[in-house]
């Protein structure tokens, strides 16, 4: 697709999900990808089969709440293809319960994941970007940046900050592309760390009408194909069904 073409993409989250797929198909329209996760044996496997389709694909394990992980990560990026023209603050944790079951320790881990793990991404690719006059940040938000519930109120909390966070950066910057992707319910392993049974029950039931991960890759594709000129600010995808 148009402006896709050997681009450069770094994607954190990327051993399944949205970050996987998002690899998967950018690569088929391309892009050089260079996933990153905690997971190396599951960032191997991807690899290896994005290789075998004759397309272009690179891992390194990366934690995402590390300032120095993240960096070497993107440097790595850089250091293989010689640029990096998009990063793909993907990773993120989801172990939604309700304030009063005081799940401290949860609070801080989606914290540090979904506010710094952004932070830490955008810190390790501006400089580089500014450097070589261009780029574009995706950060994977949610409809909770949109909406506050029941069990959700601290994630809904990281996820503001990321529409926050988007919208500065982007305010900021004069060559520098930078998008927001809120996806609706999505079958994805976000919120296999949820320990409240109710809110288990919860995502369950929004699950019956869940999207694919694929339908969010489709919308990183898309903001990414755009022309230099065209920053695409905001991209919201939900189920037809869904009434969240």
């Amino acid at each position: 697709m148009l402006n896709v073409d050997n681009k450069v993409v770094a994607i954190t989250g990327a051993s399944s999900g949205i970050g996987e797929a998002t690899a998967r198909l950018l690569s088929q329209n391309g892009a050089k990808v260079v996933l990153g996760a905690r997971r190396t044996e599951k960032l191997g496997k991807i690899v290896d089969e994005i290789r075998d389709q004759g397309n272009t694909a690179e891992f390194r394990a990366v934690d995402v709440t590390n300032r120095e992980d993240v960096k070497a990560f993107i440097h790595f990026a850089k250091d293989k293809f010689g640029r990096v023209d998009v990063v793909f603050n993907n990773a993120g944790v989801m172990p939604l319960s309700r304030m009063n079951a005081l799940k401290v320790e949860e609070w801080d881990n989606m914290i540090n994941v979904n506010i710094h793990g952004v932070l830490n991404g955008i810190a390790a690719g501006l400089p580089i970007m500014e450097a070589q006059g261009g780029g574009q940040f995706i950060n994977t938000a949610s409809i909770a940046a949109h909406m506050v519930g029941p069990t959700s109120a601290v994630y809904s909390a990281t996820k503001y900050a990321v529409w926050a966070i988007s919208n500065g950066l982007r305010q900021e910057s004069k060559n520098i592309r930078v998008t927001l992707i809120s996806p609706g319910v999505v079958e994805t392993e976000l919120g296999s760390d949820i320990t409240d049974d109710a809110s288990k029950g919860f995502l369950q039931e929004l699950r019956k009408t869940a999207l694919m991960p694929d339908a969010i890759a489709r919308a990183v594709l898309y903001a990414i194909a755009q022309p230099e000129d065209v920053d695409v600010n905001e991209i919201i995808v939900r189920p037809t069904a869904s009434a969240f």
